[in-house]
C-alpha cells in the first residue's frame, strides 16, 4: 500500500514539473494522454518505474527548448536532416542591430563635420599645436596646465600674425571647439570599432560587411592622422615669411579631411540602411516601400525608365558630393567673404576673365598651372565655381523630381523613391537659400553652420534614393526563397 502511493506521488510530481516546463499546448496534450492512461494495476515495479521516470525525463528534455529565432534554422525544415541541410545552405543575414548601430555611426560623423564646420569659422583649429591620440582626451585642468597650453599657441603664426592681443580666458573658448571636435574623433572610433568586433565574433555580419567595414575603421584612424596633418599646415613658421600671409591650414588638406568625412558617412549610412532594408525584405517581403516588393522589385529595376532614372540619381549624387567638397575650398580661402551678392558678382553674372585667371596664382615659368591654381588657390574663381556648381545641382535636382511626375516612370517607381526624389528637392532648396543668406550676411557662423550641415542633409537623401533603386542583397533574397518554401510546405 506504501509502495504503491510512494510511487503514484513520484509519478505526479515529475509530471507537474515536465508540464510545467512544456512550450507549447499541443506537447502539453500529447504528454497528458502519454503519461495518464490507466494502467491495470496500481503497483509497479521498481524496473518499471525507472523506466518510466527514464523515458519522461527524455521527453522532457526534447520538450524544454528555447524558443525559436525568426531565422533559426529548423524553422525551414521538419526534422533534423532537413534543418542541418537548411543552415548549411542559408547565409549570415545581418540583423537589424547591425542597421542601426551603423546609422548611428553615421549620425556621429554628422556631428562631427557640423563641430568642424564650427571650429573652421571661429577659427579654433589652431589652438592645440599637438597631436596626443590618447593623452589629448584630457584638457588642461590647472591654471598651471593652462598658462603652459596658451604659451605654446603664442609661439603660432597666428596668434603672432592675428590673435597676439588675445587672452587666455578667450583662448579657452577656441581650444574647447578644436578640444571637442577631436575627442568626438575619438568617440567615433571606439563606437565603431567595439561593435564591429562584436558582431564579427557572434557571426552577424552579411558575407562581404567584415572587410568593408573593417576598411571602415582604418579609414576613421586615416582620418584623425589627416586632420593632423592638415592642422600642421597652418603651423609652420614659413607663414611669417610671406607678406600678407594669413594664418590658416591649407586648403587642399582641408579638402581632403572634409571629403574622407563625406565618404565615411556615405558608407555606414548606406550601408545600414542596406542591412535594414534587406531585413524587411527577408522576413516581409517589403521593398522599397511595396508590401508585395518581394514579387516586383526585379520588374520594377528591369524597367527600362527605371534604369535611366537611377543611372541620374548616381550622377545627381556624385554631383552633390564634389559640390559639397567645393565648398571646403571656399571655407579654406575664406572666399565667402568675396562678392556678397547674388546673382551677380561685381556688377555681372560673372567676374572679370582676368581676375577669374590671375596670372599671379601661376608659379610655373611658362604658365602651364595657371588654370588649375586659379581653381583651387583664386579665391574669386573658387567662389564662382562653387556657385556654378550649386546652381547645377539644383537645377539637376529640380529636373530629377519633376521627371518622376512623368506617367511612364511615376507607374512603375516605388513609393519609397518617390518620397525621397520629392526630400531631395525640398532639402535642394532648403539649401540653395541657405547659401544665398550666408553670402549675404557676410559669413555668420549660425547660418554657415547651417548651409555645412544642410549639405550632408542634401547627400543623405540622395543616398536613400539610391538606396531606393537598390535590389535586395544576395543573403535577402535567400532567405526570402527559404522563407516562402516553408511557407508553401
Amino acid at each position: 500500500m506504501f509502495a504503491g502511493l510512494w510511487a503514484r506521488n513520484v509519478a505526479f510530481e515529475f509530471r507537474s514539473a515536465t508540464l510545467a516546463k512544456l512550450p507549447r499546448p499541443g506537447a502539453l496534450r500529447h504528454l497528458h494522454q502519454s503519461i495518464s492512461k490507466p494502467t491495470p494495476s496500481r503497483s509497479h515495479s521498481p524496473f518499471k518505474l525507472l523506466n518510466l521516470c527514464n523515458a519522461k525525463r527524455a521527453f522532457a528534455s526534447r520538450t524544454s527548448v528555447s524558443p525559436r529565432l525568426p531565422f533559426d534554422p529548423r524553422f525551414f525544415s521538419a526534422n533534423a536532416g532537413q534543418a542541418q541541410a537548411v543552415a548549411a545552405e542559408l547565409p549570415v543575414l545581418s540583423p537589424p542591430p547591425v542597421g542601426w548601430w551603423l546609422l548611428g555611426s553615421a549620425g556621429l560623423v554628422f556631428g562631427v563635420i557640423v563641430v568642424g564646420g564650427i571650429t573652421r569659422l571661429t577659427e579654433s583649429g589652431l589652438s592645440i599645436t599637438e597631436w596626443k591620440p590618447i593623452t589629448g582626451v584630457i584638457p588642461p585642468l590647472s591654471q598651471a596646465q593652462w598658462e603652459e597650453e596658451f604659451e605654446k599657441y603664442k609661439a603660432t603664426p597666428e596668434f603672432k600674425l592675428l590673435n597676439h592681443s588675445i587672452t587666455l580666458e578667450e583662448f579657452k573658448s577656441i581650444f574647447f571647439w578644436e578640444w571637442g571636435h577631436r575627442v568626438l574623433g575619438r568617440v567615433i572610433g571606439i563606437s565603431f570599432v567595439i561593435p564591429l568586433v562584436y558582431f564579427a565574433l557572434r557571426k552577424r555580419l552579411t558575407a562581404t560587411l567584415p572587410k568593408h567595414l573593417t576598411a571602415m575603421a582604418f579609414l576613421i584612424g586615416a582620418q584623425g592622422a589627416l586632420g593632423w596633418y592638415m592642422v600642421k599646415s597652418g603651423l609652420e613658421d614659413s607663414l611669417l615669411e610671406i607678406p600678407g600671409a594669413v594664418p590658416r591650414v591649407s586648403q587642399y588638406r582641408l579638402a581632403a579631411h572634409l571629403g574622407t568625412a563625406f565618404v565615411l558617412y556615405a558608407g555606414m549610412f548606406g550601408t545600414g540602411m542596406a542591412a535594414i532594408m534587406d531585413w524587411r525584405y527577408a522576413t516581409k517581403g517589403w521593398w522599397a516601400g511595396l508590401k508585395e516588393g518581394a514579387a516586383r522589385w526585379k520588374d520594377i529595376l528591369e524597367n527600362p525608365a527605371v534604369r535611366r532614372f537611377s543611372r541620374g540619381v548616381k550622377g545627381l549624387t556624385a554631383l552633390v558630393f564634389i559640390t559639397a567638397l567645393s565648398g571646403a575650398f571656399v571655407a579654406g580661402l575664406d572666399a565667402g567673404l568675396l562678392y556678397n551678392e547674388f546673382p551677380l558678382m561685381g556688377g555681372s553674372l560673372a567676374p572679370p576673365a582676368e581676375e577669374l585667371f590671375n596670372p599671379a596664382y601661376a608659379k610655373s615659368p611658362d604658365h602651364s598651372d595657371l588654370w588649375w591654381r586659379n581653381l583651387f588657390e583664386n579665391p574669386t574663381t573658387v567662389q564662382f565655381d562653387h556657385r556654378c556648381l550649386a546652381i547645377t545641382t539644383y537645377a539637376a535636382t529640380a529636373l530629377m523630381y519633376a521627371s518622376t511626375f512623368h506617367p511612364a516612370l511615376r507607374a512603375v517607381l516605388p513609393p519609397l523613391t518617390k518620397r525621397m526624389a520629392t526630400s531631395a528637392f525640398a532639402m535642394a532648396n532648403i539649401q540653395v537659400l541657405l547659401g544665398i543668406s550666408t553670402l549675404l550676411y557676410l559669413v555668420p557662423i549660425p547660418l554657415a553652420a547651417a548651409h555645412q550641415a544642410g549639405s550632408v542633409m542634401l547627400l543623405t537623401t540622395m543616398l536613400h534614393l539610391l538606396v531606393s533603386l537598390r535590389r535586395p542583397g544576395t543573403a535577402a533574397r535567400v532567405w526570402r526563397q527559404a522563407l516562402q518554401r516553408k511557407t508553401s510546405a
